[in-house]
């Protein structure tokens, strides 16, 4: 059985999958509510699985699975979210996602993508599975973020939710100065001149929700 850190802004739902994991013989070795706090716990108990939502208050999930190849390479994160949007998946995906389930699935669907990652196999759920592939159809819009690396969609997600870079510096282990340069380049390549421009950006290309800046 795996070793599982729960990540979720709601203790009910963290109270919900533990009983539901620990009564399947899964130990949980901890939770958080925020990325910096799930990070640091995540670096020193090295989990199997992580089981993360994507919207965490006013910050998001994607600095946590861009940071887990340096903070615990042998961990593998499954995303637990209500958002079904194809940006989403796509890019968490990206960033190393070994599983995608929407919140609303059954147990039995959380179970089976835990045991699907932990053999090394990828586990998207039936429904999310076909938008990816909707998404991924020759008419399909091309993605907006695709013009950006994962350090830059990175930062670009902390910058939206008011965090210096100073701030976002200390928690990605960057300079300030390398934050600032990162976000010029961001900014150039999506044709935005302020931080202003960049929220409302993120916010059309569903890189952020509006319920989180």
């Amino acid at each position: 059985m795996s070793r599982i850190y729960l990540v979720d802004d709601h203790a009910l739902v963290r109270d919900g999958m533990r009983a539901v994991l620990e009564a399947s013989g899964h130990e949980v070795v901890g939770e958080a509510d925020q990325p910096a706090a799930a990070l640091s716990d995540i670096q020193r108990l090295q989990p199997d699985v992580i089981l993360l939502d994507l919207h965490l208050g006013g910050e998001s999930g994607m600095a946590v699975l861009g940071e887990l190849p340096r903070r615990a390479p042998g961990a593998r994160a499954i995303v637990l979210t209500m958002s079904p949007q194809p940006q989403h998946i796509s890019e968490a995906l990206r960033l190393g996602a070994a599983g995608y389930v929407l919140k609303g699935s059954s147990a039995r669907e959380v179970l089976d993508a835990i045991q699907n990652v932990t053999h090394g196999r990828r586990h998207l759920a039936h429904d999310v599975a076909d938008i990816a592939l909707r998404a991924a159809a020759p008419d399909a819009a091309p993605d907006p973020l695709a013009m950006l690396s994962s350090r830059e969609r990175q930062i670009a997600i902390l910058v939206v939710n008011g965090q210096s870079s100073a701030a976002i510096g200390e928690a990605l282990h960057l300079s300030p100065k390398t934050v600032d340069t990162y976000r010029s380049r961001l900014m150039a390549k999506i044709g935005v001149g302020d931080v202003t421009g960049l929220v409302r950006w993120a916010l059309r290309v569903g890189l952020v929700k509006d319920d989180t800046v």
